[in-house]
């Protein structure tokens, strides 16, 4: 547990990151603070790791006075990922994954295996583990950026708008990993964000902040029917209009259960020999038990035809997908102005299941404009 008590930054009189406030984040929580540039979001998330000293007040974990710890030990225990990531270029992927095991010292024996199974868990093959970062792709470096946060199984881990810089594509299906990861581990995540879109999408409880004030702290659906203020109606208006196309209408019910998808063991050849019965110049990845891995398309074969041999190898792993039990409302924003052609359809397992096309959700808007 986090807890805020009479928390006040301030660089001047004048000067005022964050006024005072009082405010509890439980644990195994999803909060995104979120608020206009200059509203202090960031300074309050570093104040949970000292990186900021708070002016007046106490921040306490798990009841503990963080004045009252060591520094290094305090952001050790704590998992931070940013926008640029920060990977070491000239470290392999494993050693960038266990950086902060081995700065605290912990034995070959409790460091053993701990980089393979976290790079299953964000969906890449064991082979980029002996990979140099320049070597991946950007979503796939955030990817590693994430684990490296829980190498050390921290139970807090903050970020600072991680995925920002990143196109939405890719944005989309790492906003869907890290929610996986956070309900499947059992973390507290603090994720600072300027987009309520990316709030709402990922939140158990919002922080809004403006001015170096915190504005509003509830979850996404008290929020999003009270608004505590103009500043937050105005943060929600665009989400607010979005919301009356399907929303009473689930994902299951609208997608298309005909999908090209490929396993990640067949080989280059065999995926064209598919695209060409099938005619159509992209594939879905699965394994073997219909996981969702990634997708290929024809110019990713026609770069990597004399270069590789199996679909693994040549895949890409940032698919933005939605799960089936989501509200259509919710696939609006991804499937229009990303102007996909479709969107992979995954149950709670992340099994694929389905596709959610254009075509589907045009009929729904003329149904209801009717």
């Amino acid at each position: 547990m986090i807890e805020f008590i009479g928390v006040e930054k301030r660089y001047s009189k004048s000067a005022i990151a964050v006024e005072k406030l009082d405010l509890t984040i439980e644990d195994n929580q999803f909060i995104c603070v979120i608020g206009t540039s200059g509203s202090g979001k960031t300074t309050l998330l570093r104040m949970i790791n000292r990186m900021i000293a708070p002016s007046t007040g106490t921040v306490k974990i798990n009841g503990e006075d963080t004045i009252n710890l060591n520094e290094d030990e305090l952001r050790r225990k704590i998992g931070y990922v940013i926008q640029n990531i920060g990977l070491f270029p000239h470290l392999t992927i494993r050693d960038n994954i266990m950086i902060v095991p081995k700065l605290l010292k912990w034995t070959e024996h409790q460091k053993q295996g701990i980089s393979e199974k976290l790079i299953e868990k964000v969906e890449l093959p064991l082979e980029y583990l002996d990979r140099k970062p320049n070597n991946l792709s950007g979503g796939q470096q955030q990817r590693i950026g994430v684990i490296r946060a829980l190498a050390a199984n921290q139970d807090i881990i903050l970020m600072d708008e991680p995925f920002g810089a990143l196109d939405p594509i890719t944005r989309d299906a790492l906003q869907e990993m890290i929610k996986r990861l956070q309900k499947e581990m059992q973390k507290t995540v603090v994720f600072v964000t300027h987009d309520i879109e990316e709030a709402i999408k990922l939140s158990d409880k919002i922080i809004i902040m403006d001015h170096g004030k915190v504005v509003q702290y509830d979850t996404t659906e008290n929020i999003l029917r009270h608004p505590a203020n103009a500043f937050v109606e105005e943060l929600l208006g665009k989400r607010k209009k979005q919301t009356s196309i399907g929303n009473d209408i689930r994902v299951a019910d609208l997608m298309n259960n005909q999908v090209e998808a490929i396993s990640l063991s067949k080989s280059i050849i065999d995926a064209i020999r598919q695209m060409t019965n099938k005619k159509v110049d992209s594939l879905l990845v699965v394994d073997d038990q219909q996981h969702l891995k990634g997708f290929i398309d024809i110019q990713d074969i026609d770069r990597n035809i004399n270069k590789f041999t199996n679909v693994y190898e040549i895949m890409r792993t940032e698919t933005a997908s939605v799960n089936q039990n989501e509200k259509v409302a919710d696939v609006v924003d991804p499937l229009l102005n990303m102007e996909l052609k479709y969107l992979p359809v995954v149950d709670d397992a992340n099994r694929l299941v389905g596709i959610m096309t254009r075509s589907s959700l045009v009929s729904l808007i003329y149904d209801q404009l009717k």
